[in-house]
Parts: structure tokens; sequence; C-alpha cells
């Protein structure tokens, strides 16, 4: 799911909001999670999960063409944990759709 699809079920199953409002919504609760992580805080989502940064130290990494050693410098990356009311949801609910066909490479 998109979050263009995303709003338009929400403004499906709230039809006393409008698709602007619901925009609005959605773009913070994106924003105030973004903005937390940048924090170095965690945001966590009863029932739903957890957003946190995780820290990656520096390291010597290989460039795939050459084979030559490259540094690599420590960084911190999003990490969601789901949480237990999620998981059981994922793992009981019915089959997963059939995934999308990959998009075909623009030609030249």
């Amino acid at each position: 799911m998109t979050k263009s699809e995303l709003i338009a079920h929400l403004a499906a199953e709230n039809p006393h909001l409008r698709q602007p409002d619901i925009e609005l919504i959605v773009a913070t609760i994106f924003e105030e999670i973004t903005d937390a992580l940048t924090r170095g805080d965690r945001v966590e989502l009863r029932g739903f999960g957890a957003f946190s940064a995780k820290k990656r130290d520096p390291r010597t990494g290989r460039n795939p063409r050459t084979g030559a050693a490259v540094p690599v410098e420590g960084k911190a990356v999003p990490y969601f944990k789901p949480g237990k009311e999620l998981r059981e949801r994922v793992n009981d609910g019915p089959a997963p759709a059939a995934p999308r066909p990959a998009r075909a490479a623009a030609s030249s």
C-alpha cells in the first residue's frame, strides 16, 4: 500500500473527513515519527510496533567492481520492531495477496 492508497482508503472509511484533512493527518504522523528518530528517540505505538534508530559502527567495505577496500562511515538506520498484536494478526490473517508485477525498465 502506498501513501496515496492509504489516504484514499482512510477517506473511503471516514466520509465525514475531507481528503485534505486526511492528507495532513497522515503527513503529520509520518513527520513526527521521522523527527523523533532524528532526535534519537523511540516511537512506540501499542499493538502496532516500535520505531527506533540503530547505530551502525564504521567498517571497511569492498568495492564490488574492483575489490578494493573502502571505508564506510558509521551511521544510524531506521528500525521497526512489530508488536505482538501486529505479528499475531499478520500470522493468523488471510493469505497474502499476490505480489505486484515488477515495473518494466524504461527502454532507451
